[in-house]
């Protein structure tokens, strides 16, 4: 009997400790710690091609994580490979047109010119020659021993190979002078315009990789090789790692509480012994209402703060829309 009624108290004492222990703990959990209920949330990437084509090749499926400058995908650019082919022939062409244009003419060139020239001198010279000497003629014989048609003839091919000999010599002078500043800078204004259109072909070609412009994970692949890619049509739909927070809502009375900065803990169903820390990096500035995931009816009708509790998850543990605890904490920010 006595032995039954020790028990008895025995376990009443237990059940009263245990009663004071939870209230206790309760009451400082309530003090020093505010209990917030949210989602995880990131941003994401609707990745394309910058140029038209077929694709050719995709390097990534749904779940792989991908690192910046990871190339993805290929477009085909064989088109535009041999249209670049083609232009750097142009230019090449262009080039040596440039180079004979700066280096001027050459010495054989020269030597022709004036070779030309001293054959039309002594041409010009002859006729000169015949023509007075029928001049001569004509003057003794009192007209009668030249005909008029030969006087004609002479004077006429004189004055033709004298003009010949000038254009001789002004063709020897430009010779001398060389090309023109003006003919130099069109043919490097030439140059130039074919140099720019070979950029314009390789930097379509470039365009044909579709590259991860930061680290992330691909969550969607929205085309396969073989489709026609365009700007407008997203190939893969890509999640960044970082920065990844958990949105939350607070009430008025609550939002004097939470301060940027304040250090913060969050847990998930997933892995309720394995916290993630993080800390308060965002408070709305103007209430909204509480989101239509909050289903209690009360709840419903507040107006709410949103607030974001960035977050380092190196291990990744926690998903896009995942549901999430997070557990601020208040006396940190008394310190």
């Amino acid at each position: 009997m006595k032995k039954s009624l020790v028990a008895a108290v025995v376990v009443v004492l237990l059940v009263a400790l245990a009663g004071v222990w939870w209230w206790y703990g309760h009451h400082a959990e309530d003090k020093d710690h505010l209990v917030l209920d949210g989602n995880v949330d990131i941003r994401q990437i609707s990745l394309a091609f910058d140029g038209n084509g077929r694709v050719l090749q995709l390097r990534a499926e749904e779940g792989d994580q991908v690192k910046a400058g990871q190339v993805l995908g290929l477009l085909d650019t064989r088109t535009l490979a041999l249209q670049a082919a083609q232009a750097q022939a142009q230019i090449d062409v262009q080039q040596q047109n440039l180079l004979r244009l700066q280096h001027g003419s050459r010495p054989q060139e020269l030597a022709q010119a004036r070779s030309r020239l001293a054959a039309a001198q002594a041409s010009a010279a002859k006729a000169a020659q015949d023509l007075a000497r029928l001049q001569d003629i004509a003057a003794r014989t009192q007209g009668h021993g030249v005909s008029p048609q030969d006087l004609d003839s002479a004077r006429s091919n004189a004055q033709v190979t004298r003009a010949q000999a000038d254009e001789q010599q002004q063709s020897l002078r430009l010779t001398e002078l060389g090309p023109r500043e003006e003919e130099i800078a069109g043919a490097e204004a030439q140059l130039k315009a074919s140099q720019a259109q070979l950029a314009i072909l390789r930097h379509q070609i470039d365009l044909g990789e579709l590259i991860a412009p930061a680290d992330a994970v691909v969550r969607s692949r929205l085309l396969e090789p073989g489709d026609m890619a365009t700007p407008q049509r997203p190939v893969f739909t890509l999640a960044l790692t970082q920065p990844k927070w958990v949105r939350v809502y607070v009430s008025e009375t609550q939002l004097a509480l939470v301060k940027p900065g304040m250090a913060a803990t969050v847990t998930t169903d997933t892995h309720p012994d394995q916290p993630v820390q993080g800390k308060v990096g965002y408070i709305a500035s103007v209430a909204e209402f509480t989101p239509k995931n909050v289903q209690t009816e009360e709840l419903r009708t507040s107006l709410v703060y949103e607030v974001r509790v960035l977050v380092q998850d190196t291990e990744n543990k926690l998903r896009l829309g995942q549901p999430a605890t997070v557990r601020l904490d208040l006396a940190s920010n008394r310190r």
